[in-house]
Order: structure tokens, then sequence, then C-alpha cells
């Protein structure tokens, strides 16, 4: 079991070829990632922490509706911190996403920012709170599982969110603000 950092993300697919593994949500994540567009200050803030060094891993799945929004956002954030990245599929190692679970779920994606020693920084993920309350809201609407119309309900909210995180550019500034609200106060940085 590899429990060192530095270790997996050394094993880690770089964004290149995570990006070009993608079957599911590629061209979403590419559509915001070519479109959003970070802040003055926060890609102030963001040059401000390049000499932290960090780097990062992210659990994640190319199925994911919340990875779709989330990377292509952070991705752009770590273009301007000069943060190196590396993913991981939660599905091929469940031993990382073992230590990285929330509430008991593997709820994704994670966001882990390593030092150069490869010691965790913080971690991030898989929603900012704003996003969890929309969610969760449009989630209430949903039929139990063991309804019979519970199938058809799920894909139509699912389209639904996708449509929602692919075209709502607040949204991904949400996403933005909070992941750099987390990173800043770790690092003992002021923030924006």
């Amino acid at each position: 079991m590899m429990t060192d950092l530095n270790t997996w993300f050394d094993k880690g697919m770089t964004r290149y070829a995570y990006i070009h593994s993608m079957k599911t949500h590629k061209e979403n994540l590419l559509t915001i990632y070519n479109s959003f567009v970070l802040p003055e200050p926060m890609k102030d803030a963001l040059q401000g922490i390049q000499k932290n060094r960090l780097r990062a891993i992210v659990i994640t799945e190319d199925w994911c509706g919340d990875a779709m929004l989330n990377l292509p956002v952070f991705m752009r954030m770590a273009d301007e911190a000069l943060i190196d990245i590396r993913f991981i599929l939660r599905d091929q190692h469940p031993e990382l996403m073992d230590r990285y679970l929330t509430a008991k779920a593997k709820a994704i994606p994670i966001i882990i920012f390593i030092d150069e020693k490869g010691k965790e920084v913080v971690k991030w993920g898989p929603r900012a709170p704003k996003l969890q309350q929309i969610v969760e809201e449009r989630k209430k609407k949903i039929p139990s599982k063991e309804d019979p119309r519970y199938e058809k309900a799920f894909k139509l909210f699912a389209d639904r969110i996708s449509s929602l995180f692919t075209t709502d550019h607040a949204l991904w500034e949400e996403v933005s603000l909070d992941i750099i609200k987390k990173l800043l106060a770790k690092l003992n940085v002021s923030s924006l």
C-alpha cells in the first residue's frame, strides 16, 4: 500500500494524459477550461503563492459531474499558481480514496495540495458550499431509489445539473473562491 503522497504524485497522470483519456465529460471540461477567466485579484493571490512550490494530487473519475466543473476551474488556478497536477482515478485506487472519504462517501473530486517533500498542506473537495446547497435542494425533488420513477428523475437531475455547471459562470467563480480561500488560510497568506 502506498502511503507517501510523493509516490502517489509520481504515479498519477499528467493533466494532458487525463484529458486525453476522458470518455464522458471531456467536451464540457474543455468548454469550462477554455471559457473560465480568473478575476484579477485572484490572479495576484495565486501568483503570490507560487513561491510555495505546491503540487496537487486530484482523485477523480471522468464521469463525475462535480469533477467536470471543479477540475477545469482548478486547472486555470494551477496555471496561475504554477501548481503541477497529477490525476489518480478513484475506482482504480481505493486505498488512496479511503484516506479521503467525505462523510463516509467516496465523493470526488478531492484535490490534495502537497509541498515539495510530499507533505499534505490542505485538501479541498468535492464541492464548494454554494454548489452543495444547490445540489441538495435539487436532489430533494428526486423520488427515493425504491420508487419506479427514480431512474428517469435522477437522469433528468444529472442532465440539468450538468447543463447548469457548464453554463453558469458564477458557479465557476464560486468554486475558485472556495479553493483559494481554503488554500490561503492554510498558507497563512492574506486573503483576496
